[in-house]
């Protein structure tokens, strides 16, 4: 941020203009999202206004979500949101793009899976039938956003073990496999905290929030697609209901 002089002898108050300052700021790309802005001391230096005015124009900004405090860290830029409506099928791409964020995936790892009993009931696997693990990393801009667990079945979807799964899965299934994700079953979200497996791959601090998303993903005839368990950077996502 570059200091200016604020308007001393204005209708406009004081801790208005430096946060129509810090806003253009945001808007211009001076202050990129997770960037870290200066402190109450440092912006009351470089305005020549109280700490009470920058106090307030700071407090107003996190109340609107431009900006959010870190404990022990200090006060950053927010980064978007993405929301995704928990009552209807949404896929985390056409998620992002209803925010206006690029996606791209990265798959981290696959395996199959003979004795995993909670997936393989959820996904209703015969007995000559074995799990199909597939993890991605999933970006919103440049940053990562999801950790993504999904697990099918080996008989029906091996064939995704030689595709690419840079872009959506959905648009890939519907389209060339006329398989269409249609329902979710049971679909519940919980908070959890990054632990020594997730935080690396999420670029999070062990310990931070996450949401933790189990459902289940169906066809229109409701014979399971994929049983998921999704890690999501609690700060960057909502959840509409």
């Amino acid at each position: 941020m570059s200091g200016y002089g604020l308007q001393q002898h204005t209708a406009v108050p004081l801790y208005r203009q430096l946060k129509d300052k810090i806003l253009s700021d945001i808007a211009s790309g001076k202050l990129a999202e997770g960037a870290k802005i200066p402190t109450e001391v440092e912006l009351s230096e470089l305005y020549n206004i109280s700490r009470v005015t920058v106090r307030n124009a700071i407090k107003e900004l996190v109340a609107e979500g431009y900006l959010v405090k870190k404990q022990g860290k200090g006060t950053f830029v927010c980064l978007p949101k993405i929301e995704r409506k928990v009552v209807h099928l949404l896929s985390f791409t056409a998620a992002c793009e209803s925010s206006h964020l690029p996606t791209t995936s990265r798959v981290l790892q696959t395996a199959i899976l003979d004795d995993y009993r909670h997936v393989r009931r959820a996904l209703q696997l015969s007995d000559d039938d074995a799990v199909l693990y597939i993890q991605r990393l999933r970006m919103a801009g440049e940053l990562p956003l999801m950790l993504e667990n999904n697990y099918y079945s080996l008989q029906r979807f091996g064939f995704l073990q030689q595709e690419d799964l840079s872009g959506s899965l959905y648009q890939l299934l519907t389209e060339k496999y006329g398989i269409c994700p249609t329902h979710a079953g049971e679909t519940t979200v919980e908070m959890v905290r990054a632990h020594a497996d997730t935080a690396p791959l999420l670029q999070q601090p062990a310990g931070e929030p996450l949401f933790l998303m189990k459902t289940l993903i169906m066809d229109g005839e409701y014979h399971p697609i994929h049983y998921g368990e999704q890690y999501i950077v609690a700060e960057r996502y909502k959840f509409s209901f």
